[in-house]
């Protein structure tokens, strides 16, 4: 298989790792870089080709590292692998880098919901630390005063703005958005299908039929055409003996023949896949078992869940009375009444209204973000809100969450706007 490696990520990150190996002087240069983007489009495998290609040893840390029981454990883990790349760098003699992979995954918070613990405070500011004194890294309860050498330091993620905004403002990280074209998917697709004979236009016209799909996907594509041939392998020896015969065997692994990678089975094959795409994207199993168990959580234990109370005639004013006083309710013409009511019902209960938008990009990986600064306890002061809100971002996702504030947890997640303004 061959591998193509993108001008543009690798023009990037020469540029960023060579400069933090050289003194030039009066110049500040950001220690970390931030390679962001959406899923599958192949950021850590062109980082590791670039790597490879310019004979750079790699520390590695994962985002699922970056959380532990014990408090301190992850910023201690990330001072430890810096120290040691900078003794790589002084014993070999050679650049070496510090690459965290999923940064947002580890220290990222999407939303309220998202735990905001002490580790991932202490990692932000130990990160934010050392970009500020690359050449002073110091472990706990130790100090040692001998300068270290610079370590570049490569952070991957999908969506930085959940981040800490002081850890990513310029200065301690340069950010790369990683989005490839055409010209990009071409040279990659062609690299994974290399051994299997497709031509310049047949690659072209396969990446053209799949424009939306992320590289991993041609990489999966490819794997599921060897499906058939194994299929076959497993009836052919039954499926009581696969396991003596892959994994233990005197005869040595099975061999295969070359697949059917004609440009029409590879699109046939791709075309399955993106069915089960969909279907993964339109089950949404999981709101439908949540409002189950809100549903009956709130017959057990919970206040009464929202339900819908009959409109007035006129759609102007209402009147309801609460504990013997009258309370007047404002209503909007811009929304709809079945809105109105969710709100006049989230607020009568004693929850608090908060409002997200999203746009399509991002709503593919939920990373909501909030319209307002605090969480909203006045029906005029939600409807004003929200108008607004359905105003400003009229082709983005928007959506009404209600909260109760004494557990912190969201009782009510309801989308009330589709992009181009479609309710």
């Amino acid at each position: 298989m061959g591998y193509y490696i993108a001008p543009r990520f690798l023009d990037k990150l020469a540029v960023h790792i060579t400069k933090n190996f050289l003194k030039l002087p009066g110049v500040r240069v950001p220690l970390i870089l931030g390679i962001h983007g959406r899923k599958g489009e192949g950021k850590t495998f062109q980082c590791e080709l670039v790597f490879e290609k310019m004979g750079i040893e790699v520390t590695h840390v994962s985002g699922g590292e970056l959380e532990s029981p014990d408090a301190g454990d992850p910023a201690r883990l990330i001072r430890l692998r810096y120290r040691e790349t900078a003794e790589l760098i002084k014993v070999r003699g050679k650049m070496c880098v510090l690459m965290i992979n999923d940064l947002d995954a580890g220290a990222g918070r999407f939303d309220e919901g998202t735990q905001y613990t002490v580790n991932t405070q202490l990692v932000n500011a130990t990160l934010m630390n050392i970009a500020d004194n690359p050449t002073d890294v110091q472990l706990p309860g130790s100090y040692d005063s001998t300068p270290l050498n610079r370590v570049p330091i490569i952070v991957t993620g999908n969506d930085f703005s959940t981040l800490y905004a002081p850890l990513i403002r310029d200065g301690r990280m340069d950010k790369f958005y990683w989005e490839p074209d055409r010209e990009d998917k071409v040279g990659i697709v062609k690299g994974i299908f290399e051994p299997d004979g497709l031509s310049q236009r047949e690659i072209e016209q396969l990446v053209d039929t799949f424009v939306n799909q992320s590289i991993d996907f041609f990489s999966a594509l490819r794997s599921r055409i060897y499906d058939e041939q194994i299929r076959n392998y497993i009836h052919k020896v039954v499926f009581e003996q696969v396991s003596l015969n892959v994994v233990n065997s005197t005869q040595g692994p099975p061999e295969f023949q070359k697949p059917n990678f004609n440009l029409s089975h590879l699109i046939e094959s791709a075309k399955l896949m993106v069915g089960e795409q969909s279907r993964v994207e339109n089950s949404q199993l999981v709101d439908e078992y949540n409002r189950l168990n809100r549903g009956r959580n709130s017959h057990q234990s919970a206040p009464p869940a929202v339900t819908p109370i009959s409109q007035p005639s006129n759609g102007a004013t209402q009147e309801a009375k609460t504990n013997g006083f009258q309370t007047h309710h404002v209503s909007s013409p811009h929304l709809t009444l079945e809105t109105q009511e969710q709100i006049r019902q989230l607020l009568s209960q004693g929850y608090k209204i908060s409002i997200e938008h999203v746009d399509e990009r991002r709503f593919r990986t939920g990373s909501w973000q909030s319209c307002v600064n605090s969480h909203i306890d006045a029906e005029s002061d939600a409807i004003s809100n929200l108008e607004a809100t359905l105003t400003k971002y009229s082709d983005e996702y928007v959506r009404l969450v209600g909260i109760d504030p004494k557990a912190k947890r969201r009782v009510v997640e309801t989308i009330i706007q589709r992009p181009n303004g479609k309710n």
